[in-house]
């Protein structure tokens, strides 16, 4: 399957696991991380492989964009890392497999967009849910594409407004996620559901699931447009650029007006 620095691929039966394995930084998404997740992808999309679990090393799920990418970055080094970001999401919906997210822990901002765009996920009673950028200085506007369209308005507008973590039992009820159960048994939770979720027509079913989001996503596109747009040029506002300076100088940030 590949040779990877960040992730980890294993395919076990007609089961394929990308393993995000940046444990050190949180799993936050370099474009690195990024390029070798779509390639993992596009790879595992290749195959017979039924289903493609999306899981994480260490104690956080993903922590979203790596500030320290982000930070060195201009406009036009921004808007190209953020295209690529929104390809791994779009990629994950196109793949003929069933796509599920296996969370544990922490997942933030881009984190939780990856949540939002796999087919399915399945949370352990550990994992969090933010888009945190509502109390910093840079606004969660891409990874708020795919949360709106699970969870709807008013929840939407309480997670990115607010900034703040919503637990597991939460984002199920919001719609965020299928399942929620103990940490324990989590891998077994996600076996038994994607079990279910590949049966019948491979051919069928890949059908099904593109015709699925083709016709929830025609609006989609026009937001991401917008949306990589708007967060790309607002990477580069002070506020933005004063949260990402204090969080990698691990000081509190001090808001400009």
């Amino acid at each position: 399957m590949g040779e990877y620095e960040h992730i980890l691929v294993k395919r076990d039966g007609d089961t394929i696991t990308v393993t995000m394995n940046r444990a050190a930084r949180r799993n936050s998404l370099s474009a690195d991380h990024l390029r070798e997740l779509l390639e993992a992808f596009r790879s595992a999309g290749e195959t017979d492989a039924t289903g493609i679990v999306l899981a994480a090393a260490g104690p956080v799920f993903s922590a979203g964009h790596d500030f320290g990418d982000v930070a060195s970055r201009d406009l036009m080094g921004v808007r190209s890392l953020l295209t690529l970001c929104t390809d791994l999401m779009r990629t994950m919906q196109s793949l003929p497999q069933v796509v599920i997210a296996r969370v544990h822990g922490l997942a933030t901002a881009a984190g939780c967009q990856l949540v939002a765009s796999c087919d399915l996920a399945v949370a352990a009673e550990s994992a969090g849910f933010a888009l945190p950028g509502g109390k910093g200085g840079w606004f969660c506007h891409t990874p708020a594409v795919p949360v709106a369209r699970s969870i709807g308005r008013k929840r939407l507008m309480e997670l990115a407004l607010t900034g703040d973590v919503v637990d597991a039992p939460t984002a199920l009820e919001w719609g965020l996620v299928n399942r929620v159960v103990p940490d324990s048994l989590l891998d077994e939770e996600v076996a038994s559901l994607l079990a279910r979720a590949t049966r019948g027509s491979r051919a069928s079913k890949a059908l099904g699931k593109q015709t699925l989001y083709a016709q929830l996503d025609r609006p989609e596109a026009d937001a991401y447009a917008l949306a990589v747009e708007v967060m790309a040029s607002a990477s580069q506002l002070p506020g933005a650029r004063e949260g990402m300076a204090a969080f990698l100088e691990k000081r509190h940030a001090e808001w400009p007006d």
